[in-house]
């Protein structure tokens, strides 16, 4: 990824689309400050990061949907994940909506990929609900079927959130107010 000049506003929606490796995930990575490898810098809500106490804010700044969202090893129950947001009622709330509340005392590696899927869409409600003024999003609708990839577009759009998805979902990138391409690492505007 070289070259990267992407401005988006407060409340915009971005759907990032392109092929894969050509750094939409590492983009996202970067933002998040799990990517560290990374020329220039990267203003979240006005704020750079250089330091420790900048980073840990910037992680509160942003909600994150991992791409294929990883059950792990660690016997983490999906109530546990939900709680991780900072605001776990609300992540309940969202969890019910999405039909997976009642698998809350569940291990996460017990859950299927769309339910695990869902858990974060719903973590990420609660990151919102605990402050979060922007969310990125790495393939948040792959692993539902299509009327869950429906209800996902919905609620990721819904927010009242900046939001940043990576997405090879058409109808996704459709509900976004902008679409921008990734070749290369290198970005694009599409429409």
């Amino acid at each position: 990824m070289s070259g990267v000049d992407l401005e988006v506003r407060t409340g915009e929606r971005i759907a990032l689309t392109g092929t894969n490796g050509s750094g939409k995930t590492t983009l996202l990575r970067a933002v998040l400050g799990l990517h560290r490898q990374v020329d220039g810098e990267i203003v979240v809500g006005g704020r750079g990061c250089h330091s420790a106490a900048e980073w840990a804010w910037r992680r509160r700044a942003c909600g994150w949907i991992p791409q294929w969202p990883a059950a792990g090893h660690l016997p983490l129950l999906a109530k546990e994940l939900l709680a991780s947001s900072g605001d776990l009622v609300e992540a309940e709330r969202a969890a019910e909506r999405l039909g997976v509340g009642g698998l809350a005392d569940r291990p996460v590696s017990s859950l299927s990929g769309g339910q695990l899927q869902r858990m974060h869409l719903a973590r990420a409600v609660g990151c919102v609900a605990a402050g979060a003024g922007v969310l990125l999003a790495d393939e948040p609708t792959a692993a539902l079927e299509f009327a869950g990839q429906e209800e996902a577009a919905d609620l990721l759009t819904s927010l009242p959130v900046t939001l940043l998805v990576v997405t090879h979902d058409r109808a996704m990138a459709a509900r976004c107010d902008r679409t921008l391409e990734m070749a290369a690492g290198r970005l694009r505007e599409v429409s």
